[in-house]
């Protein structure tokens, strides 16, 4: 019998396919990813407008030397040094940090403290929350009717935060440290999106708010929009870096896993705790039979099954213990057309993958159950 308290030799992930829409830091996350087991289908859904070519951040820059802001708000580390180092390339470097050292500078986080007190400036405050909104929330509380606030972006439209200040009566001037721009080739984005309307993901990560809304146009785009988001409902796990990440897919009704501290570790914590919990885990033929996205655990030890065996369990365990007739487990295999035979050659590949024979009963002249062991079987009688 399965022992529950035996070390498994695979990743918590194992099994499953998760998706990565990120540009950048994708193979910092795949990593993450795959050395937890996970198969990872990569597609950025965004480039990235190199810091020295992009005229918006120059043109922002050259107007905060001009015309010193009183309030400048840094929202991301990497983007505040990319800032610094992107003026310095400019021939401009000094000039705009003796500006900023004359203004009220204040920091999202200890991350972005940091890249402040590199660049030699102090910031005024920083909350402990790592929340743009308290951010937000102080500068309304001591007043910014008649301010200049500069608000350094990062690829991340800030929803509402911007819009707040002005009807406050700030003069607000973002900062563009990284434009966003779609893919040069849609063909790998493409890719990710049928993947994901054809159930072939378990799980689609988005680390930044343009992406999600990107891969969301795409879709669109293709006529392919209904389609994601009935995935995205009920079995691609959409999960966000963070709530600003998570707005436009919020925005389509979307709800999204995200996990307390917006980083990429505990994202993948995060991935680690929700995808084996989603598992089908049923007793069958006195083993424990785990289903997951593209393999199954019998009593914990991992076995990698076909997409068609995969597409035959899952119909025999949307009802264990019950018949499944052949023609309707015909239906449940992708492009098998009219043959009932590919069924039998489906369903023998995987009895061969799971390894475990007897887990799949053939009833003769009817179809094939799965072996529910007899104490189940109440339990599991309405499935």
């Amino acid at each position: 019998m399965y022992d529950e308290e035996q070390q498994p030799e695979h990743g918590p992930l194992a099994g499953f396919t998760v998706g990565v829409t990120a540009a950048r830091r994708a193979e910092e996350l795949g990593a993450l990813l795959q050395r937890r087991g996970a198969t990872v289908l990569h597609a950025p859904a965004l480039r990235i407008v190199p810091l020295a070519d992009d005229s918006e951040l120059l043109a922002a820059t050259k107007e905060i030397i001009d015309r010193v802001p009183n309030v400048v708000v840094a929202t991301t580390a990497i983007g505040f040094r990319g800032w610094v180092e992107a003026a310095d390339g400019w021939g401009l470097g000094e000039q705009l940090v003796g500006r900023l050292r004359g203004v009220r500078l204040l920091a999202r986080g200890p991350k972005v403290k940091g890249a402040i007190r590199a660049a030699g400036l102090t910031e005024e405050w920083s909350p402990t929350s790592e929340s743009l909104a308290e951010v937000l929330d102080r500068l309304l509380e001591e007043g910014v009717d008649g301010s200049r606030v500069a608000v350094q972006l990062h690829g991340e439209p800030l929803p509402g935060f911007v819009e707040s200040l002005r009807a406050a009566g700030a003069e607000v001037l973002p900062v563009p440290v990284y434009r966003w721009l779609p893919p040069e080739d849609t063909g790998p984005l493409d890719r990710l999106l049928d993947a994901a309307v054809g159930r072939g993901l378990d799980a689609l990560t988005f680390t930044s708010a343009p992406a999600a809304a990107s891969l969301l146009s795409r879709a669109q785009d293709r006529g392919l929009l209904e389609e994601l988001l009935s995935a995205l409902a009920h079995d691609v796990l959409p999960a966000c870096v963070g709530p600003v990440t998570a707005l436009p897919l919020q925005a389509h009704g979307v709800d999204t896993v995200q996990p307390e501290r917006f980083r990429l570790g505990p994202l993948v914590q995060l991935l680690c705790q929700e995808l084996p919990a989603r598992a089908r885990v049923l007793p069958v033929a006195g083993h424990r039979v785990e289903i997951r996205g593209h393999a199954v655990l019998v009593d914990g030890e991992l076995k990698p099954v076909p997409p068609a065996g995969m597409s035959l369990l899952r119909a025999l365990s949307r009802r264990p213990g019950w018949v499944v007739p052949r023609a309707d487990l015909l239906k449940a295999l992708p492009g098998a057309g009219r043959d009932e035979h590919a069924v039998e050659t489906a369903m023998a590949r995987l009895r061969t993958a799971l390894g475990t024979p007897k887990l799949i009963q053939t009833v003769v002249k009817r179809g094939y159950r799965l072996a529910l062991d007899p104490a189940a079987d109440t339990k599991y009688a309405d499935t």
